[in-house]
């Protein structure tokens, strides 16, 4: 999975790469690393396969994840699978990139997620945020850390 100007880029091995354009995203996009659980209505989840996949031993590097949306022109539901790295991530950092997507998603914005820059200072805020703070839902944190 590659963040474009144009859209995201999903790199799907035997195929022909799959190009989705900004435009096409729609309600926003929701993040799974490892088998999250059914039903849960976190947008970021972690699941098992996701957990052993941070950790050093056999399982460092596996899990893979996918991102869910909703997208237009044809409208339809798309799982883009992706496979991940040995990277660490925290889960309240993968819920916090989700709520940002989303919330970049709903305002209209979507072409940032291929701006490089504003991406990695987008995230650079949210990865100050090292704990959940009790009481506050995700959309108030993401908010509050991309304030100027």
């Amino acid at each position: 999975m590659e963040f474009r100007t144009e859209g995201m880029v999903r790199h799907a091995g035997d195929t022909e790469d799959e190009l989705i354009l900004w435009s096409r995203v729609m309600l926003g996009i929701s993040i799974q690393i490892g088998h999250g659980t059914k039903g849960s209505g976190y947008q970021g989840e972690l699941g098992l396969t996701g957990v052993l996949g941070g950790l050093p031993g056999p399982f460092k590097g596996r899990g893979g994840g996918h991102l869910g949306m909703t997208l237009r022109h044809p409208y339809e539901d798309r799982k883009l699978t992706f496979d991940r790295h040995a990277e660490w991530y925290k889960p309240t950092h993968i819920l916090l990139l989700a709520e940002l997507m989303t919330q970049t998603v709903a305002a209209g914005d979507a072409y940032r997620l291929g701006d490089a820059d504003w991406l990695e200072w987008a995230v650079g805020r949210l990865v100050l945020v090292t704990s959940w703070p009790i009481g506050r839902q995700p959309a108030a944190v993401v908010q509050t850390a991309l304030k100027d």
